[in-house]
């Protein structure tokens, strides 16, 4: 786009002469032989350069600078003079003008000023661009935002930064960043002395800020240097959020998110969510047991995803699914030409995850030696990586799960003690589906769900037979093992209802047995049928015979001859 210069000079030939040459340079010109010609001109149009005579009709050229001035501030003013005008033209220069030209005018001289003119009207429309969407990033994040300068006096303060330390800016702007310490008893001064004194970012740190609004009230405070262009620090940019509402809407929200893919209203599962909500903020190693296919993974995932740390990395590693050469790679690293194979440097799991968690599923199934490295990791939070001497720091949760007795293999020798004891400063130990029989229908509904989506399917339910089944099946793969069974049904099924034609051929097997028990007195599985229905219908008897399909006076009988009662 071609750059609009206005020229206003009271001599007609200069005007021509001035307009001919820099159209010819490529600009648009306007010209104008008085001062009111002129501001017509800047009233209806913006102008890049404005050239200008300081004799200028029966006004001075001042008078037009000052106008041009206050209609278009960031237009770049060049005055004209001759040797008799030279101090009207230093007055204009003091004033604002931005260069001057003495006549004669030379054109190279005119073109050259123009040229320097238009680049610092370039720069300078930057630099407003640049303030003008700094002020709005700055006014419109709903962090708090807070620059301070090396001697510790603020700079700026956005809204969001005044609404939270209730202060106002420009009761701030200027004054030292202990009239924000009032609070908590100087705690945010010593965070910003200390940023500024080791020039290096600092991680959220969170501060008790006791104010008459907020009694309660719990803030972050992370921080950054601020370097000049010299490379100087020139002071330091803090960011503040109020964490007890983001406490309060974390907690409100627990249940209807991350916990919802636990399944279960059983008290067992309702004690694990509880332990669950406890731990999430709490950078303790986690214990998760269980037998495989209790959903450990998820419990893994609702720790991670309920803490303050879920825009960090959770990594996932399974322990059982690499051998010890390849885990130790795995989890720590290796340099080039560490091993055969190790073609470059390659950052291992532990150094993905620092700052966030570590998921180490399986760990029963690691080494002795691995057993050692990992013990090391998580007791100093130093390692080395495979084939490298150089010392690695990081700092990580972990998080670790097994379906093994690690107390049995601990006895056995085959399990460090130590090790199991940092792995176990919480233990969260999660049912057997046998264990929480009264979730199966919320499961069912949960997976029905879930796979209507995933095939796009319309199944509805199960039929009475395919339900009898489920509740009296053993489930020794626990929630893995009824996910399983769904979506092979699901595959199966092209009709509304799941029926035993669609469940897999040993449930088939399962329900004939079933049906015959309790005619042919098979005193066992008689007995173990009656338990499991028992337990289902949380020991409602009625419920229980229904289940079964026998009157009650049977199950009342059955029950007193196979001595049958809940167990403590």
């Amino acid at each position: 786009m071609r750059k609009k210069i206005l020229v206003v000079d009271d001599e007609e030939s200069i005007r021509l002469s001035f307009s001919v040459f820099l159209s010819e340079e490529g600009y648009e010109v306007g010209t104008a032989s008085s001062i009111e010609d002129a501001v017509e001109l800047l009233n209806s149009c913006i102008y890049d350069l404005l050239i200008a005579d300081t004799g200028t009709g029966v006004e001075t050229g001042g008078n037009l600078l000052k106008t041009a001035k206050f209609l278009q501030p960031a237009t770049p003013v060049v005055m004209i003079t001759d040797d008799s005008e030279i101090e009207a033209a230093a007055e204009a220069f003091r004033n604002g003008a931005f260069d001057y030209i003495i006549k004669p005018i030379n054109l190279d001289t005119l073109l050259r000023v123009a040229k320097k003119a238009l680049k610092h009207r370039a720069i300078e429309h930057e630099k407003e661009r640049r303030r003008l969407n700094y002020e709005a990033v700055f006014k419109s994040v709903k962090a708090g935002i807070i620059t301070v300068d090396r001697s510790m006096m603020i700079t700026d303060i956005n809204d969001a930064a005044g609404r939270l330390l209730v202060i106002r800016r420009d009761n701030a702007v200027g004054r030292h960043v202990s009239r924000l310490a009032s609070h908590c008893g100087g705690r945010f001064v010593h965070i910003v002395k200390e940023i500024l004194e080791q020039k290096q970012e600092l991680n959220d740190r969170f501060i008790e800020c006791h104010c008459m609004r907020n009694p309660r009230q719990v803030i972050s405070l992370a921080a950054s240097p601020l370097f000049g262009a010299n490379e100087e620090l020139s002071g330091s940019v803090l960011l503040v959020r109020d964490e007890s509402s983001h406490h309060e809407l974390k907690s409100s929200r627990k249940d209807c998110h991350d916990l919802e893919r636990i399944v279960g209203k059983s008290e067992a599962i309702r004690q694990v969510k509880a332990l669950v909500r406890e731990l999430a903020d709490v950078q303790s190693t986690v214990l998760i047991t269980g037998e495989s296919g209790t959903g450990k993974g998820l419990v893994a995932e609702a720790l991670y995803r309920l803490s303050s740390q879920f825009d960090r990395p959770l990594v996932k590693v399974n322990c059982a699914a690499l051998s010890e050469t390849l885990l130790e790679s795995e989890l720590f690293g290796h340099v080039r030409g560490a091993f055969t194979g190790a073609v470059a440097d390659r950052i291992g799991r532990f150094e993905l995850a620092d700052g966030g968690t570590i998921f180490l599923d399986e760990i029963g199934e690691i080494s002795p030696c691995m057993q050692l490295r990992l013990l090391r990791v998580i007791e100093s939070g130093e390692f080395e990586r495979v084939g490298d001497s150089k010392t690695v720091q990081m700092n990580m949760r972990v998080v670790a799960a097994t379906n093994q007795e690690l107390t049995q293999k601990v006895e056995a020798g085959a399990f460090r003690k130590d090790l199991y004891y940092r792995l176990k400063v919480v233990e969260i130990k999660l049912p057997s589906l046998r264990e929480r029989l009264n979730d199966l229908p919320l499961l069912i509904d949960h997976f029905l769900y879930k796979f209507n989506r995933l095939f796009s399917s319309k199944i509805t339910g199960l039929s009475t037979s395919v339900l009898d089944v489920l509740r009296l099946h053993s489930w020794p793969g626990n929630i893995r093992e009824l996910e399983n069974t769904l979506e092979h049904a699901f595959v199966l099924c092209r009709k509304g209802i799941i029926t035993m034609d669609h469940l897999p051929p040993g449930f088939r097997h399962i329900a004939r047995k079933i049906n015959s028990t309790l005619e042919i007195g098979d005193e066992k599985m008689e007995a173990a049928c009656i338990r499991r229905a028992l337990v289902h219908a949380d020991w409602n008897k009625t419920k229980a015979a229904a289940i079964l399909g026998v009157s009650r006076r049977t199950i009342y009988r059955k029950i007193e001859q196979h001595k049958i009662f809940p167990l403590n």
